[in-house]
């Protein structure tokens, strides 16, 4: 980052912040309310120490729970030696926000430890969630009805499984016990589609935007994916999910930009091979499929109809905007848009859809995973017989009235027997669906249109203050 960029005000809390008090305002809330909602409720630190072999180090994590106006909280749990407690209480608040906006019944939280997980083997990361986990437990941080973590940068399924098994453990006979974590595995009482649900909750939220593209005039763009250019920043769980179902769906991606290179194709790049390469080169460089191999920034200049920045924060800063040259952007990391960076390209007229509301799919098949869980039945294991049985008795009828039989494919495709990833995907599309409508509505009503994200806070928001009020605070 350049020495200009790096006097720009990066602080995302702060930037949350700003963000809240202007929807506060268009809302007309009382200060007392706007400042409960603006700010984190508490933050418990933990330093710990760990013994590897005749060393001991001590490592720093957080837990940070920034709104209890619903029970339990929910975030994820990241490492990275990045991780600050700044970064962790924003975050949380970004979850209380993102939670309210797709209404599932949460409050914010978020967690993280100071450590880069890709330098210890796998036995000493599973040491060292296990330690955090247990420091949670002491303080009464996590639970089925209390806090609930789920994956974010660094951590995943194995994690999480873990996690699971620690509490398990210090709470013998709790039936709801691994209803304490989401994001485990399947046969750990996960939930299928959860590892591609932000990155299929991307794709959703941005096919149901460009259904009216009507709200992004000058652009130039057209509705539906079919064959829109794509460019994908980052290329983790929810890059490589996002780009390889925009694929699927007709849109070329026509770069895909890492840590260490950017690749390029004009005729778009295959994205299962390229993960397949990364996976086993530990890079995309050298990707044949490729035509042409740049530096890493180059993604955000890439030529193409809709930007993706899928990694970190504040990629999109007031440097690097003026170079982006797509004509949308839309959001499935945290926060990768600054606030200045935001403002250079409003006055560009690239309009962006918000993070707040692209990336909470993996929230959303989180709370059906620990609704799954707290039920102990799979989706649709009642009804699927009975369904089934009810089309086909109405198909009978339909054959009898119509004196003609239906062909054997028509009636298989007829009488879909759908199993719990299809129910769950099912669900996301409702949510986000429902959300993106509810956001174009404040967009229209408070003359938001160039300014989705604002419309996104005061949708939220306003969600936040009717849960207050009924819990007869800040009437």
């Amino acid at each position: 980052m350049t020495t200009r960029a790096s006097r720009e005000d990066l602080n995302l809390e702060r930037g949350v912040q700003r963000l809240v008090h202007q929807a506060a305002d268009r809302l007309g809330l009382p200060e007392g309310l706007r400042d409960q909602i603006a700010v984190t409720d508490s933050i418990y630190v933990t330093n710990f120490p760990i013994q590897f072999g005749g060393r001991v180090e001590v490592f720093s994590g957080w837990r940070a729970e920034h709104s209890h106006h619903r029970h339990p909280l929910k975030g994820g749990l990241r490492y990275s030696p990045l991780v600050s407690q700044q970064e962790i209480s924003a975050l949380s608040a970004l979850m209380t926000y993102k939670c309210a906006l797709v209404r599932v019944p949460f409050g914010g939280s978020k967690g993280g430890i100071r450590f880069d997980p890709r330098r210890y083997r796998p036995e000493q990361v599973e040491r060292i969630t296990r330690r955090y986990t247990a420091e949670l437990i002491r303080k009464n941080m996590i639970g089925p009805g209390v806090n609930v973590p789920a994956p974010d940068l660094g951590t995943g399924p194995r994690e999480m499984a873990w996690i699971a098994d620690t509490y398990d453990a210090m709470h013998p006979g709790g039936i709801d016990n691994f209803a304490c974590v989401t994001g485990k595995p399947v046969s750990q009482g996960g939930i299928r589609g959860r590892g591609e649900a932000t990155g299929r909750g991307v794709v959703l939220g941005l096919r149901r935007a460009l259904d009216f593209p009507e709200d992004f005039p000058g652009t130039g763009l057209t509705c539906g994916l079919e064959g829109k250019r794509v460019a994908v920043q980052g290329f983790g769980n929810v890059g490589y999910h996002t780009a390889a179902i925009l694929r699927e769906a007709g849109a070329r991606v026509v770069a895909v930009g890492e840590w260490d290179a950017t690749l390029v194709s004009e005729a778009g790049l295959d994205v299962e091979a390229l993960d397949r390469w990364r996976r086993e080169q530990g890079t995309v460089r050298g990707f044949s499929g490729a035509e042409d191999e740049l530096p890493a920034a180059a993604v955000l200049e890439t030529e193409c109809d809709v930007l993706i920045p899928a990694a970190i924060e504040n990629v999109i800063h007031r440097e690097t905007a003026p170079r982006v040259r797509a004509k949308l952007v839309a959001e499935a990391a945290n926060s990768p848009t600054t606030t200045e960076g935001d403002q250079v390209l409003k006055e560009r007229g690239i309009p962006v859809i918000p993070d707040v509301f692209l990336n909470a799919g993996g929230v959303v098949v989180s709370y059906f995973e620990w609704a799954r869980n707290l039920s102990h039945m799979r989706f649709g294991l009642m009804e699927k017989r009975l369904e089934t049985a009810n089309t086909n008795a109405l198909l009978n009828a339909v054959e009898t009235l119509a004196g003609q039989k239906l062909s054997p494919a028509t009636r298989n495709n007829l009488v879909i027997q759908l199993d719990e990833k299809e129910l769950v995907l099912s669900g996301l599309e409702e949510k986000l669906t429902n959300a993106y409508d509810e956001i174009r509505e404040a967009a229209a009503r408070h003359d938001l249109r160039s300014n989705l994200r604002l419309a996104a806070y005061i949708v939220a928001i306003e969600k936040i203050r009717r849960s207050y009020e009924e819990l007869g605070i800040f009437p």
